[in-house]
């Protein structure tokens, strides 16, 4: 998993992000082509499994087979990649909502896809469900020793992507970053 930019460099990005009020009107997650093709038979979703667990074995057309995922929001380990989801840490409508309407397709593709950044992340299923599209003034990983990482990756992310945040979001993010 990448790590995300220290704390001093976070709360330098934060400050520098656009505030703004968030606009959902479009939004589909469609306009998001995810798990492309990374690498050879991987698509994006395997890429982060292999890349995330332990011990991962895969077949032929890079399905994991066996293998173990720590979730970072909640601190399980499963043993199934059926009960691992791969987080868009910043949610896709989030994106949406903060800027990435006026994206290209193929933007939108390759912050869906984003391997490079701490964006992706593979985490227990139902916890990313529970998380849905929300941002960190109304979510948060359950698990507390994770929250500095968090936030950090989170504001890494928009900032890379120039991405703007609401007022809630950016009281939230301001006051997580005091602490890392």
């Amino acid at each position: 998993l990448p790590a995300p930019v220290s704390g001093a460099t976070a709360r330098s990005y934060l400050s520098q992000l656009t505030v703004a009020t968030e606009n959902r009107t479009g939004y589909s997650r469609d306009l998001f082509p995810t798990w492309i093709t990374i690498s050879g038979t991987c698509n994006t979703r395997e890429y982060i499994l292999k890349r995330d667990g332990s011990n991962v074995v895969t077949d032929s057309a890079c399905a994991a087979t066996s293998g173990s995922w720590y979730s970072p929001y909640d601190g399980a380990t499963w043993t199934a990649a059926s009960d691992v989801d791969i987080d868009h840490l910043v949610p896709l409508a989030e994106a949406w909502d903060s800027g990435a309407s006026a994206w290209t397709t193929a933007r939108r593709q390759s912050f869906a896809n984003d391997v490079t950044r701490p964006q992706l992340l593979a985490v227990t299923d139902n916890v990313n469900q529970s998380k849905g599209d929300q941002d960190p003034a109304t979510w948060m990983p359950s698990l507390t020793s994770y929250r500095c990482t968090y936030v950090r990756a989170w504001v890494q992310v928009k900032y890379y992507y120039d991405l703007s945040v609401d007022s809630a979001e950016k009281s939230a993010l301001t006051s997580y970053l005091a602490n890392c």
